[in-house]
C-alpha cells in the first residue's frame, strides 16, 4: 500500500541509500535484506526471471520488513510499467535509456495526471481503494513514486545532459556492464574508460539535482563512489551467494586437506 518512500526521502536529505538487486524470485530472499536492514531492494524483472504474481509476493515481503521495493521493468511501456505500479512497487528502474524523450516516457508512465498519464484503479497499490479515497492516493503516489533511469550506452552518454534535466526522474543508475559491453569492453565494468564514464555520467546528474547511481560490488567500491557524491549504490543477492558459498567451500577443503596431512 502506497505510503512514505524512505528511500526518496534519504535522496531528498542528500544521504546515501544503499541497497541489491535480486534477480531470483524468492520473497524469502527479500524478507531476509529487509531484515538485515538494506534501504532497498530492485526486484528484477528485466534480467531475472520473475512473473508479475512473483513480484507482488516480493513487494509484500517487502513491506513486511521495512524495505522500501523498487522493480526494474524491462519494458518502457506505460502499461506494462502500471502493472508494477500498480502491485505495489514504491519504484521504478527502467533500463536503457538512450534519449531525455525516453526518459519522459518513463516519468508520464509513472505519475498519475496531471504530471503524467498512469491509469487510475482501486489496485493493491491504492489499498483497493479502501480506508482512502483515491484522489488522497494519487497525490501521495505521485509524490513518493521512485523514478530512475538506466544510462548505459554510448548513445545515453552522448545524450545524458540532456536525460538528466528530464523533470520527474530522481536518480540516474549508470549501469556499468551493459556500458562496458557498448564501449567495446564487454565483461571489464572496472575498465578505466568505462569507470571514468560513470564518474562524468555521475556528475552531470548530481549537477542537476539528480541522485547519481551505479553497482558497487565491495565496501571498496562504496567508498569510491560515495566520495564522489553517488547516492543510489548497489550490488546484487547473487553476488552475496557466491561470495559466501565460495568462502565456506573452499575454507571446508582447505580444512579436509589439513586433517588429511594429519592423519
Amino acid at each position: 500500500m502506497m505510503q512514505r518512500n524512505p528511500v526518496k526521502e534519504k535522496i531528498r536529505r542528500g544521504e546515501a541509500v544503499v541497497g541489491a538487486f535480486c534477480n531470483i524470485p524468492s520473497p524469502a530472499a527479500v524478507e531476509i535484506l529487509g531484515l538485515l536492514g538494506f534501504d532497498f531492494v530492485i526486484i528484477d524483472a528485466e534480467h531475472g526471471i520473475p512473473d508479475l504474481e512473483t513480484v507482488e509476493h516480493m513487494i509484500r515481503a517487502a513491506e513486511a520488513t521495512g524495505i522500501t521495493p523498487l522493480v526494474r521493468i524491462a519494458l518502457n511501456l506505460q502499461q506494462n510499467i502500471l502493472r508494477y505500479l500498480d502491485a505495489g512497487a514504491m519504484g521504478i528502474q527502467i533500463p536503457l535509456i538512450n534519449s531525455a524523450p525516453e526518459a519522459e516516457a518513463v516519468v508520464r508512465a509513472a505519475k498519475y495526471p496531471p504530471m503524467g498519464r498512469r491509469g487510475l484503479a482501486a489496485v493493491r497499490a491504492a489499498g483497493y481503494g479502501i480506508g482512502r479515497p483515491l484522489g488522497e492516493y494519487v497525490r501521495m503516489a505521485n509524490e513518493e513514486t521512485l523514478v530512475i533511469v538506466q544510462v548505459e550506452t554510448v548513445d545515453a552518454v552522448r545524450n545524458a545532459a540532456e536525460i538528466v534535466k528530464v523533470e520527474g526522474v530522481d536518480a540516474i543508475f549508470i549501469g556499468p556492464t551493459d556500458l562496458s559491453s557498448s564501449m567495446g569492453y564487454p565483461g571489464q565494468p572496472a575498465h578505466p574508460e568505462v569507470l571514468a564514464t560513470i564518474e562524468r555520467v555521475g556528475r552531470m546528474a548530481i549537477a542537476a539535482g539528480k541522485a547519481a547511481g551505479t553497482i558497487a560490488r565491495d565496501p571498496a567500491a562504496y567508498e569510491r563512489w560515495r566520495r564522489l557524491g553517488f547516492q543510489y549504490l548497489c550490488t546484487g543477492v547473487t553476488n552475496f551467494l557466491a561470495a559466501a558459498a565460495e568462502g565456506y567451500l573452499r575454507g571446508c577443503r582447505e580444512r579436509e586437506e589439513a586433517l588429511g596431512a594429519g592423519r
